[in-house]
């Protein structure tokens, strides 16, 4: 279903939340719903991350990932059953999920320099309206005046069952255990680091996620948007 709701364009819907959490595929989706731009953060990140190591840059060279981030061009072709990736015109939207790049995507991240880089990329897709954006520092750093803040949460156990079934689509073999401990520690990295850390900001509505369909979130989010626009 399609919400063709006039008085809810040009709105900036922000959402943040740890790795897991359903921000992909529930910002996805409530974008197409309502006619809106998706902007994916993270995928930015990873997109980085996986041209860096493709060309030899370690995941700490802070230098180099700057001026990679300033110039490089990443695009987006979104719908609600995917969003594809492009890099330089490349579709790397299965490679950038690859466990080498998800292992590196926090220390790539952290760098004040790539952040500030994206964050310029992120707000020149922004600046006129109807989007959602998701990631980390969406609601904190990005758009801190958005119209509309989410946080969505997730016990740690339900988040790494949900990343066993996307990796498994992939034919990565891995175990509930190893994607606990993965994800515990993307969550001490991303939210202790010292440029843009993942914090809920004090005005977000809080969504927990753990024992929601995919509807669920969806319908939440919405009924929380159109009630705040009110």
């Amino acid at each position: 279903m399609t919400y063709n709701l006039s008085w809810l364009k040009d709105k900036v819907i922000a959402i943040d939340g740890p790795a897991g959490s359903g921000k992909s595929t529930t910002a996805r989706l409530v974008a197409a719903r309502l006619g809106y731009k998706y902007l994916d953060t993270g995928a930015m990140y990873r997109a980085l991350t996986y041209f860096a190591l493709r060309h030899g840059i370690s995941p700490g060279d802070e230098g180099a990932l700057t001026a990679l981030a300033q110039k490089l061009s990443i695009g987006f072709e979104t719908g609600e059953s995917v969003n594809r990736v492009f890099l330089a015109g490349e579709d790397v939207t299965e490679e950038i999920r690859s466990p080498e790049v998800t292992a590196a995507v926090s220390e790539v991240s952290a760098h004040p320099g790539v952040r500030e880089a994206m964050v310029s990329k992120q707000r020149k897709i922004g600046e006129k309206g109807s989007v959602v954006a998701e990631g980390r520092d969406t609601t904190t750093v990005v758009f801190p005046d958005a119209n509309l803040k989410i946080y969505l949460q997730a016990t740690a156990e339900q988040r790494a069952q949900r990343r066993l079934i996307d990796l498994a689509r992939a034919g990565v073999a891995t175990t509930i255990e190893d994607q606990i401990a993965d994800l515990e520690r993307r969550d001490r990295y991303d939210s202790t680091r010292e440029h843009s850390p993942l914090t809920r900001a004090s005005d977000a509505y809080v969504v927990d996620t753990s024992n929601c369909t995919v509807e669920d979130q969806v319908e939440r989010v919405l009924t929380i948007f159109k009630t705040a626009m009110s």
